[in-house]
């Protein structure tokens, strides 16, 4: 009698965490998983994950310039093709998820990092790694998932994309990654042989995104050191609404004060600061330029002397606009909004 093996689906996910989400969403349907150090095992599936990138690329150990790579005369470094090396800090778990894509029982993969092109890229990687000089050969399906509720969840795996309808962006993702090595290492060597050209060495390292990032900065910081300090006045008057017909209290009815000077605070009201600004005022190429500046103090004076204690009406004006509902979150703005709104970090968001 022979025993019959039962082919099995591996899931492989980006986080840990989105891995225990789709284990509990699929133990409805595919019965109880049994919990192992590195996955999650089914009568038919095996859920994994990475965690961020668990392989990088580089140059083949053939194009790898040992002797002089930080001279002019080994440049440009363009390899014909890249070789792949685990992350040294994550590489046991690299090796986990590779040996549970070689078992002999798994034979479809499903691809369920996060829904974005980096997602795509990290799985590409280890699938690519996993296969070595031959391919894995395993037919490969893409779990999209836009919210992570159990029955969304269960929802994605009945509707798989397939490996051809994900290849348009496992390619962008691969070209931002070649790209992003071609333009660090030549970057870095150039500039480091550029500001060592007269001796030492001086490592400069270059980045697509760290390289304008530094750039806005050390704009915004000359910017600073450019700046000229200038004296400018602005006028601010306390408000006093007059008491109501009947009232005792005194003070002067309908005052206007200036310059911080406000009415008596005991008026029935209260009283409430307003500021003068320009109706007609418009921007220049004048950046310090505001509304409600002045830039001599004879006219601030002149303004808060002729306004002083004389009475003025209030007016309010609205106009009505119409604007569109915002768009659903994603994850990095709900991160964002989360930080400004309540002071949570990134991880604590995700957490939540």
């Amino acid at each position: 009698m022979k025993n019959t093996v039962l082919n099995k689906t591996l899931v492989i996910a980006e986080k840990p965490s989105v891995a225990q989400d789709i284990v509990r969403a699929l133990t409805p349907v595919a019965g109880k998983f049994e919990k192992h150090d590195e996955y999650f095992e089914s009568d038919s599936y095996v859920v994994s994950s990475a965690v961020g990138h668990l392989v990088e690329i580089q140059a083949p150990e053939a194009y790898d310039v040992k002797r002089g790579k930080w001279s002019f005369a080994q440049l440009p470094v363009i390899p014909p093709h890249f070789d792949l090396k685990p992350v040294d800090k994550t590489k046991p778990r690299l090796n986990a998820v590779v040996k549970l894509a070689k078992r002999k029982d798994v034979d479809k993969i499903v691809n369920a990092c996060d829904a974005g092109r980096e997602g795509e890229l990290i799985f590409r990687l280890i699938e690519q790694y996993a296969g070595g000089a031959k391919p894995l050969g395993k037919p490969v399906s893409r779990l999209w998932l836009q919210s992570m509720t159990p029955q969304a969840i269960r929802d994605g795996f009945d509707n798989l994309r397939t490996n051809a309808q994900m290849q348009p962006l496992a390619d962008a993702a691969r070209c931002r990654s070649e790209a992003d090595w071609l333009v660090g290492i030549n970057g870095t060597r150039a500039m480091t042989a550029f500001n060592s050209r007269d001796g030492g060495f001086f490592l400069t390292t270059v980045g697509r995104v760290q390289t304008p990032t530094l750039s806005i900065m050390v704009e915004r910081e000359e910017k600073i050191r450019k700046h000229i300090s200038r004296d400018f006045w602005e006028i601010k008057a306390g408000f006093l609404v007059p008491p109501g017909p009947g009232d005792a209290r005194s003070g002067p009815q309908g005052g206007v004060g200036a310059l911080g000077r406000p009415g008596d605070p005991d008026a029935a009201a209260g009283v409430y600061e307003g500021k003068w600004f320009d109706p007609k005022f418009k921007k220049d190429e004048d950046a310090d330029r505001r509304a409600d500046r002045l830039w001599n103090e004879r006219d601030a004076n002149a303004i808060a002397d002729a306004v002083l204690g004389k009475t003025g009406t209030v007016t309010e004006e609205a106009k009505p606009s119409n604007s569109t509902c915002p768009g659903l979150y994603d994850l990095t703005t709900l991160q964002r909004e989360a930080n400004s709104r309540f002071g949570f970090s990134a991880k604590t968001t995700l957490s939540i």
